[in-house]
């Protein structure tokens, strides 16, 4: 029997947990501007005369670029026949130019009037501003996905992505609860992305180190070994198989119902807490930070579950059943206390802890991890078509049918319609992790079974 002479720098525990902690912490610092204006919504209402529709419209162009564009396919295709390290930088980059363009737009040095494809030029600025920046920080999301599957593969590959979101998460709940106070402490509603900016350069500092690392790892891997950056070639035609996959298409439709249910969410989150429950506009964003907050302990611990127990598709399921309930008591007109808010908050950082920490984990098990790039890079496209839409369709809704007359002279809104369209979600949410269970036992991808091999289990691999 030949023995492998030499380990490979991921069989390192503090290597591989290094790696992570790079590319995890470079996330949040994109994670931090993906939500940093849903905060300032009232702020933007009463200081730059936005409307609903209009920050739904900025909310929306998230995803104009990954969607209409096919950006975020392309940089699928890129990232598996680049690499990592190439497709990662690209991605921080992009997220500076982007982040720029948004500060600009909602400074004071932004002279620009009259309007812009018909927007007022302010919001079509700051819009193309986010649209470049989430091009940037999704293709980031899959390479950082792909990295993990790399580095961790046969390993605590559920605990990492765990880890890793758990992480993510920390820059969306410092994004809901400081900016408000940042912004008024500063007198200045641009400066929280400006602290962003430069939370964007630090994390491509650190994601160059991450890249120096990885290089290592090629260096310690044999030729054609399991975790080499260039295993086989990703073809064209590798795309055909993905998609003529049934188990892809129900995890790509269980990923963009839910998160169409939970990150359109946050964005009227603060102000929901305003206008349903009565929370003072400095600490509304408080309370919707509680479910980021929660992920960053939970989604580890139900990852690292899945690690050593499985049931990922039985995790999904309960995720989706908790998600219906959580939307549904926002929905009806009871208990309008800031503490009720709270605990129902609570209960959604639970669902929003249980899905993903099962299904990303799943699709190396459903995906050959050569076309991995890709496949996340579709499931990510299919999901950005819901955050781009979803937001606008919210904002339009709270505009044409839900504004009210508190007496204050401003916006005021019922927010019982945004939230049963959230909660019809959920439930096509449950209706397809129930369907991926059944494919699964089908096709027996594995998704109940445990990611942690065996001695045995990983010998017969090598």
């Amino acid at each position: 029997m030949t023995e492998r002479i030499h380990q490979r720098l991921s069989d390192s525990k503090v290597a591989r947990w290094s790696v992570l902690a790079l590319a995890a912490f470079t996330m949040l610092c994109g994670y931090f501007l993906t939500d940093v204006m849903a905060p300032l919504k009232p702020m933007l209402e009463e200081q730059l005369s936005w409307t609903s529709t209009e920050y739904g419209w900025f909310t929306s162009a998230y995803g104009w670029f990954n969607v209409f564009l096919f950006m975020l396919i392309i940089g699928g295709i890129v990232l598996d026949k680049m690499g990592v390290r190439f497709t990662g930088v690209a991605s921080c980059i992009l997220m500076i130019i982007g982040c720029s363009i948004k500060y600009y737009a909602i400074s004071d040095a932004f002279t620009m009037e009259g309007t812009l494809f018909g927007w007022k030029a302010r919001v079509m600025v700051a819009a193309l501003g986010y649209a470049l920046f989430g091009v940037g920080v999704e293709t980031a999301g899959i390479t950082v996905s792909k990295i993990i599957v790399r580095w961790f593969k046969g390993k605590e590959m559920a605990l990492a992505m765990g880890l890793e979101m758990a992480t993510a998460r920390l820059g969306t709940a410092l994004a809901l609860s400081v900016t408000v106070p940042f912004a008024k402490y500063f007198g200045s509603i641009s400066a929280p992305v400006l602290l962003c900016l430069c939370l964007l350069c630090v994390g491509l500092i650190a994601f160059l180190v991450f890249c120096v690392m990885d290089r290592k790892l090629d260096a310690s891997t044999d030729a054609g070994g399991p975790a080499g950056e260039e295993e086989e070639p990703f073809r064209l035609r590798d795309i055909v198989s993905i998609v003529a996959n049934r188990g892809f298409w129900l995890i790509a439709l269980l990923c963009v119902l839910f998160y169409s249910a939970v990150f359109p969410f946050l964005k009227y989150a603060t102000d929901l807490m305003v206008n349903k429950y009565n929370v003072d506009p400095e600490l509304a964003g408080n309370i919707p930070a509680i479910l980021p907050f929660g992920t960053i302990f939970l989604t580890p611990f139900f990852g690292n579950l899945y690690d050593r127990k499985g049931k990922g598709a039985t995790i999904m399921i309960f995720g989706a059943l908790m998600l219906i309930g959580v939307h549904s008591l926002f929905t009806l007109p009871v208990l309008n206390q800031w503490w009720f808010a709270t605990i129902v908050m609570i209960v959604l950082g639970i669902a929003f802890s249980l899905v993903p920490s099962a299904m990303w984990p799943s699709v190396p098990k459903i995906i050959p991890e050569k076309q991995l790039g890709t496949a996340y890079a579709l499931i990510f496209w299919v999901q950005n078509i819901g955050l781009s839409m979803v937001p606008l369709l919210i904002g339009w809704l709270l505009d044409t049918y839900c504004k009210i007359d508190n007496g204050t002279g401003k916006p005021a809104y019922d927010y019982t319609i945004p939230m049963a369209v959230f909660t019809g979600f959920g439930v096509l949410a449950l209706l397809i992790a129930l369907a991926l269970r059944r494919e699964d036992r089908i096709k027996g991808y594995g998704l109940e079974r445990p990611n942690i091999q065996g001695d045995a289990d990983r010998a017969g691999a090598e």
